[in-house]
């Protein structure tokens, strides 16, 4: 196993409201796509790699308290975190220096923020 994850999903109550936030945000575009019979709204992602998805279906609630997932932050989190309130979101924890490995390369940083659905999902920087 190269890696334990394989697929996210992120549960969404209104998701052209949140394809719209994580759009904005991440400054990309999703993929719509229809899958078991629910609608999604797929993250990009190169061929055979891990990626996920924003869902909407009955059974899955959008939730702070869930499991938390880190989005790909880029080369610096400011840019994403500067959009996320006119997006309809909120930061939840202001970006975080993770310090040093013990052989003194930086972690990267962290935040948190909470989307338009009420979804607690972090965002990671190496830089």
């Amino acid at each position: 196993m190269h890696t334990p994850i394989c697929w996210f999903e992120i549960p969404v109550a209104d998701l052209d409201r949140a394809t719209r936030f994580y759009q904005d945000i991440l400054a990309t575009q999703l993929r719509p796509e229809n899958c078991g019979g629910h609608t999604m709204a797929i993250f990009p992602h190169a061929e055979g790699q891990p990626s996920g998805a924003l869902i909407a279906a009955p059974q899955l609630q959008p939730s702070a308290q869930g499991t938390l997932i880190y989005l790909n932050g880029g080369a610096d989190l400011n840019s994403i975190l500067a959009r996320i309130p006119a997006a309809g979101g909120r930061i939840d924890m202001a970006k975080t220096d993770l310090g040093q490995r013990p052989d003194g390369k930086a972690i990267g940083h962290i935040a948190l923020f909470i989307d338009c659905e009420g979804n607690r999902v972090g965002l990671y920087s190496p830089n």
